[in-house]
């Protein structure tokens, strides 16, 4: 409906306007307004209400800036429920004819799920009356649709109304009479009003009772993956139930968010500052340091030699012409001799220019090899905090443009300034030893050649950080339009996008200009100065040969110098101002070698066992931590005792800190007090890769990267053939990846993008199975997934990490209700800590007003 995939057959025909909300949210690096707007005229009342009915007003309260904060490359500081809901208000907004929805819904909690489905895509939302597209795997919300379309293996398999698929007793019926009859033995009152009348029309319609219709023995046998499918499916119902017991305004938030709010009026992101002034003789230590100085200097000795030589057989052969005038050496053996020596010279300075080059090329590769090393390795050792407040394309722009200006361009410049520099002062000697009155002239044109540099070196290379700056923007821009290219296609936006791209290239351009039109400026004037060389020494030529101090071949020589000058001289200023404006993108990836670090990634002298952790056991003790250094604490004393092997759900309302104490125990962000210990060892004390790669996380959105399936899998070749395909057996993704075409070889796109959602986190499960740790972390790995993938993962954790402790973040109750215990944190502290029973037991606990809500209670 799109036009993006390739058509075989058959059309599809859209009338008037489109607008698309992708499963995976795609948000700019902007304010939340200017998101929500993208690029359409601000309407008050409009905007408003799509505030409200998009329950994002509670998180604007949350932000310094309101809906003028502004968010981070892909939206970094946000939850992926306000991803989705800033995603979703901007399809809203566009009071567009037709609403494309990618199962918007699955990334929030339930009963902000329910309110923006009542109040924006239901019967009597705002959006009433336009045509609404909806993929979901949320059953609860079918019944209010107009016309259901269900899917199997990418044919139709039934299309109708709800009552007419329910009358007509085919997949669909028996799909849903399936997981209703497993609800049968509940009692009724624990069932929500909404649900349990869903069920009893279903039933009654299906020709089913309570008291005799019970599964057939056929579907009593169905397999064991049904059966956890429709657990999943019980799971959600009771999360949707929770809609009708929970009346206050929706909320959504996680104190990620509320961590990385910024005070400076919602600023995020810094404007990219160039460097003013001359550029510091450090940059220009670092470049020669790391190519070597004594490479370097063995080069500019090579050329030196080069030049003495070329100069001395200039002179023998000066010399040479004057032979014809003495009888004696007009013979062949006076001949053969002048004729070895100059060939001497000739291979001499054949050996010299070899050796430079050489030597020019050992030190460029170096120099290339050795900043690019260093910029790397500062760069994946970044804290988050570097990531959150730095766009991708500045760090892409250091990667490439400057790198390949170090790699290819200042070698250059160095050869040139070295090569002029010589030729110009054995020029200028040569006309001064041919014809020593020019030597006079030297000053003055010294003088007015230093007064040019003066003034067009600083321009130039201003010049060119101006450029450098106002290129990563095009970078950012690009790849952010990519990312996004179907949204900005569904809403027809891609000339406001191709505009935009063009002014931000037009703003690198006028830079690039000036720069070339300085350069113009300044050989318009070597011109003059090498004229003027060129002018003088045939002056003082030919008065000096009239006056009979020098020879008609000293004269000649000192012209012939002299006019070769004016080129020389140009390019020696060009290249000493290029090498000036060049050197700034060493400056520039200097700059970022030189970021804040996190912890060493290994310390030799306190490294773990190899076998830690054995028992999984965690402790914190009065932990505190916060995002960066000028923000409050998100956890401001957490006290707990976790027991290896241990199932452990972690709770809490907004702001509460639930991801930052995942995020703590993977070292993402540091101690500001207190600690935590794994098996009785404190982890502050060892290097992060010895932490992180004993804890294994299933995230919320999997991350796959561009290359084979078993890369992907065993990214450092760890494991065997025999190992790999016994995870993806527990992984239930072994048949899938048996019927690809290269199966373990076969071609990942980038983020997994020629996977399914699903199928993107059994990988991530099966890489999980490969390490197999006692610790994992669950954070909410299945929320955003179908129910039978959700069944699949939830056994398969059950199964093979029995013997781990597995801490769950729960943005929904019931993920958490087996769990040996369940924490309960608020305002970064731990309330409640406890075993569900327990918990549920005491009336008065948040755990229990949570539950009730929920109505898991």
């Amino acid at each position: 409906m799109l036009g993006l995939m390739e058509k075989k057959s058959g059309a599809v025909e859209i009338r008037g306007s489109l607008a698309y909300v992708p499963q995976q949210a795609w948000i700019q690096n902007m304010t939340v307004k200017n998101n929500i707007l993208f690029g359409r005229p601000f309407d008050h009342e409009r905007y408003e209400k799509v505030l409200d009915v998009c329950a994002l007003r509670t998180d604007l309260e949350l932000l310094s800036a309101g809906d003028e904060t502004e968010i981070g490359e892909r939206g970094a500081n946000l939850s992926g429920g306000q991803r989705q809901r800033i995603s979703l208000a901007r399809a809203v907004y566009s009071d567009a004819d037709v609403i494309l929805l990618d199962d918007p819904l699955s990334a929030v909690d339930a009963h902000v799920g329910k309110h923006i489905f009542e109040q924006a895509i239901g019967p009597k939302g705002l959006l009433r009356g336009k045509t609404r597209i909806l993929v979901t795997h949320g059953i609860t919300y079918l019944p209010q649709t107009d016309l259901i379309v269900v899917l199997d293996k990418g044919k139709l398999s039934e299309v109708g109304s709800y009552l007419q698929l329910l009358c007509n007793n085919g997949a669909f019926a028996e799909f849903l009479r399936l997981y209703f009859l497993e609800e049968q033995d509940k009692d009724e009152e624990d069932i929500d009003p909404e649900v349990q009348s869903v069920k009893e029309d279903l039933l009654q319609r299906a020709g089913s009772n309570h008291s005799s219709k019970r599964p057939s023995t056929t579907a009593m046998r169905r397999s064991s993956v049904e059966s956890k499918i429709r657990e999943a499916f019980n799971r959600t119902l009771s999360h949707v139930s929770s809609t009708n017991k929970g009346k206050e305004a929706p909320k959504k938030s996680t104190s990620k968010v509320e961590a990385k709010v910024e005070t400076a009026a919602g600023k995020l992101v810094e404007e990219e500052t160039a460097e003013i002034g001359n550029v510091k003789l450090s940059v220009y230590d670092t470049y020669f340091k790391n190519s070597t100085y004594s490479v370097a200097g063995g080069m500019a000795f090579a050329y030196a030699l080069y030049n003495a030589f070329n100069i001395w057989s200039s002179f023998w052969l000066t010399s040479w012409t004057e032979d014809a005038g003495i009888p004696e050496r007009n013979g062949t053996e006076w001949r053969d001799y002048r004729l070895g020596i100059y060939g001497l010279f000739g291979i001499l300075q054949g050996v010299t220019i070899t050796v430079a080059y050489f030597l020019l090329a050992y030190g460029q590769i170096m120099a290339s090899r050795n900043l690019h090393k260093g910029l790397l390795h500062r760069i994946m050792r970044a804290p988050m905090s570097f990531f959150d407040t730095t766009p991708l394309g500045r760090v892409v722009n250091r990667f490439s443009k400057d790198v390949e200006i170090v790699d290819t361009v200042i070698p250059m410049n160095i050869e040139g300034i070295v090569y002029c520099l010589l030729a110009v002062v054995a020029t200028l000697m040569v006309v001064s030893i041919s014809t020593p009155i020019f030597a006079p002239v030297i000053v003055p044109l010294a003088v007015f050649y230093f007064l040019i540099q003066r003034f067009y070196i600083p321009s130039s290379r201003q010049l060119k950080r101006l450029e450098a700056v106002s290129r990563s923007p095009i970078y950012s821009h690009f790849q952010e339009s990519v990312s996004g290219s179907s949204v900005i296609l569904a809403a027809r936006q891609g000339d406001r996008f191709i505009l935009e791209n063009e002014q931000r290239v037009d703003a690198n351009n006028m830079s690039f200009y000036l720069n070339i039109v300085s350069n113009r400026w300044v050989a318009i004037r070597m011109d003059f100065v090498g004229n003027l060389v060129t002018f003088f020494s045939a002056l003082f030529a030919v008065l000096s040969r009239e006056n009979g101090t020098i020879s008609a071949e000293e004269a000649g020589l000192s012209i012939s110098y002299a006019l070769s000058v004016t080129q020389v001289m140009n390019w020696m200023i060009r290249n000493v101002s290029d090498m000036e404006s060049n050197i700034v993108s060493v400056e520039r990836i200097k700059q970022y070698s030189e970021v804040e670090n996190e912890a060493p990634w290994v310390i030799e002298n306190t490294r773990p066992p190899k076998d830690w952790p054995t028992n999984g056991g965690v402790n914190f003790s009065d932990y505190q931590t916060r995002y960066r250094r000028e923000l409050d604490l998100v956890l401001r004393g957490v006290n707990c005792k976790i027991k290896g092997g241990e199932k452990i759900g972690i709770v809490g309302r907004t702001g509460a800190g639930k991801s930052s104490l995942t995020l703590a125990v993977f070292r993402l962000i540091e101690a500001a007090g207190g600690s935590i210990t794994v098996d009785g060892l404190d982890i502050s004390g060892f290097g992060l890769h010895d932490i992180r790669s004993r804890i294994t996380i299933l995230p919320q959105e999997p991350v796959l990267f561009s290359g084979t399936m078993r890369m992907n899998l065993d990214p450092f070749g760890q494991y065997t053939d025999e190992e790999i395909w016994r995870a993806l057996t527990n992984a239930h993704l072994k048949p899938y990846v048996e019927a690809l075409p290269h199966g373990l070889s076969h071609l990942v796109a980038e983020g997994g993008e020629n996977l399914s959602v699903g199928q993107r986190q059994l990988v991530c499960l099966a890489r999980a199975l490969l390490r197999k740790t006692k610790i994992l972390v669950l954070d909410e790995a299945t929320a955003a997934i179908d129910l039978e993938t959700d069944a699949l993962i939830q056994n398969t954790i059950r199964t093979n990490f029995a013997e781990c402790t597995v801490l769950t973040i729960a943005h929904r109750l019931n993920t958490v209700m087996d769990s040996t215990r369940v924490m309960v944190l608020d305002q970064g502290l731990v309330k409640e800590f406890d075993t569900p029973s327990n918990l549920l037991e005491n009336t008065d606990s948040i755990f229990y007003s949570m539950a009730k809500s929920a109505n898991v209670a």
